[in-house]
C-alpha cells in the first residue's frame, strides 16, 4: 500500500531523527552560532551529517509541496535543509513551468532560508538558475535588504552566472556590499570574487585595483586566496584596517 502525504512527511522526519547524533548536535549548534545575539540564534540542530541528509532527500524527492512547506517552516535545521535539497533536485529535473513553480515556492518561503548553508545549497541553482535568462533586478532589491540572508542569497545567486562566464552582476553586488557590516557577507563576496578569478584572473585584478583599498580585509583575503603568495600579500597590504565590532 502506498504512503499517504502525511505518512510520507512523517516517515521523512522519522528518518532524519533516526540519524541524529547528540555529540554532533552540540558541535553544529556552536559552529552555526545559535547562541543569543548570534546570526543563527534559535536554530535547532539534531546532529545529522549533510551526506546522510542528501540520502534522505533522494529517498523523498517526490514529497508534495505541502510537505516541503511544512519542512521549511520547521525549527529543525536539518528539516529545512532536506526540503531545500529536494527543491533543488526538483528544479533541475522539470520543464520551464515546473521551474517557475519551484522558484515561486522558494520566494514564498525565502524567510526560512535563514542560515548560510541553507542559502549556499539552494540560491545558485534555484535563484540563479531561474534568473539566468530573465531580469535580475530582484538581486539589487535583496542586496539592499536589512535581512542578512536575503543579501547573501543575492550574492550566491550570481554563482550560477559566474559558471556561465558572466561576472557583471557579481561585481555590481560586491561593490554595493563593500560597507556591509556582516562578516558572512564579506566572506560570500570574497568567495564569489575568487570564483570569478578562477575563470578570469585579469577581470578580478581589474576589479581589485579599483576596490581593494575599500574592502573589508576578510573579503579581500577570500578574493585573493588563489593568487601567488607575493601577489596575495601585496593585495592584502592595501586592505584598510577596521576596528572589530564589539
Amino acid at each position: 500500500m502506498s504512503l499517504t502525504k502525511n505518512q510520507s512527511l512523517d516517515s521523512l522526519r522519522a528518518g532524519i531523527r533516526a540519524l541524529a547524533d547528540p555529540e554532533k548536535k552540540e558541535v553544529l549548534q556552536r559552529f552555526f552560532k545559535t547562541g543569543p545575539g548570534d546570526y543563527g540564534h534559535g536554530d535547532v540542530f539534531l546532529g545529522v551529517a549533510v551526506p546522510r541528509l542528501r540520502v534522505v532527500a533522494r529517498r523523498f524527492k517526490g514529497l508534495p509541496w505541502k510537505g516541503l512547506s511544512s519542512l521549511l517552516k520547521s525549527k529543525i535545521h536539518e528539516e529545512r535543509l532536506v526540503a531545500l535539497l529536494i527543491l533543488v533536485d526538483r528544479f533541475q529535473r522539470v520543464d520551464e513551468r515546473g521551474r517557475k513553480d519551484a522558484f515561486s515556492f522558494y520566494m514564498r518561503h525565502m524567510s526560512r532560508v535563514n542560515n548560510w548553508d541553507l542559502v549556499d545549497s539552494s540560491a545558485p541553482a534555484i535563484v540563479g538558475g531561474w534568473l539566468a535568462e530573465k531580469s535580475r533586478g530582484a538581486l539589487e532589491t535583496w542586496a539592499r535588504s536589512p535581512n542578512l540572508w536575503f543579501r547573501r542569497i543575492a550574492l550566491l545567486a550570481t554563482f550560477h552566472f559566474i559558471r556561465r562566464g558572466e561576472f557583471s552582476d557579481t561585481f555590481r553586488l560586491v561593490e554595493r556590499l563593500l560597507t556591509d557590516p556582516e562578516d558572512l557577507i564579506h566572506k560570500a563576496s570574497g568567495w564569489m570574487l575568487r570564483e570569478v578569478g578562477k575563470r578570469d584572473g585579469k577581470a578580478l585584478d581589474v576589479f581589485l585595483t579599483k576596490y581593494a583599498n575599500r574592502m573589508p580585509r576578510t573579503m579581500l583575503r577570500y578574493a585573493v586566496e588563489r593568487h601567488p603568495e607575493r601577489e596575495r600579500q601585496a593585495w592584502l597590504a592595501v586592505a584598510p584596517i577596521r576596528p572589530r565590532r564589539p
